[in-house]
């Protein structure tokens, strides 16, 4: 495999919200209303925030669109020590064995008994992409960024699947800083060794 580059991303805390936790959150009826699309498609920053309780604080969190099955609380290693909670690391939406939460909308609250993870980083890529790097869902490679403070990420769960159009590596708040990234640059595929 040659080294390739992608663009990184940097993905903050957030939520993604159930038909019914949408409901008891913000009432029924209620529908979550775009702020700004992001990079994955279908997907978009709603307008609508909750906030998560913790033992030792509390913060807001942007809910992500549209409704998605199953609850998931996004949030980075910094936030969860915080709000005194343990969260697992996990490729999203895996939310077996995961901590939960409480959580309060603006029409109510909720007890979360799971869902809560730190997100392992990951590249989206599509199929055909991912074809051309010699890449397939589900591998994990190394990435190293291109910036002032390079750092050389591993374990990269590699997420190709149909839908995935738009080629990105995605870190959370803590690891950017780490690396003294704001989102926008350039990052390598290493090469498996």
């Amino acid at each position: 495999m040659t080294h390739r580059s992608v663009p990184i991303e940097v993905s903050a805390r957030h939520i993604h919200l159930s038909p019914e936790h949408l409901a008891a959150l913000f009432g029924n009826n209620a529908a979550l209303t775009v702020f700004k699309k992001i990079s994955q498609p279908g997907q978009f920053a709603a307008n609508e925030a909750v906030t998560i309780l913790g033992s030792k604080g509390r913060l807001n969190l942007r809910v992500v669109g549209p409704a998605r099955p199953e609850t998931q609380v996004e949030l980075s290693s910094t936030d969860a020590i915080f709000l005194g909670l343990k969260p697992a690391l996990r490729v999203s939406g895996d939310l077996n064995n995961t901590s939960g939460c409480r959580l309060q909308g603006p029409a109510g609250k909720l007890e979360l008994n799971h869902g809560v993870v730190v997100a392992q980083r990951h590249l989206h890529i599509s199929p055909q992409e991912a074809h051309e790097f010699g890449l397939k869902h589900g591998d994990i490679i190394s990435i190293k960024t291109e910036s002032t403070r390079p750092v050389t990420f591993h374990n990269v769960y590699v997420r190709s699947r149909d839908g995935i159009d738009e080629l990105s590596f995605m870190i959370d708040t803590d690891e950017a800083n780490a690396a003294g990234l704001k989102g926008g640059e350039k990052a390598v595929i290493m090469d498996n060794l």
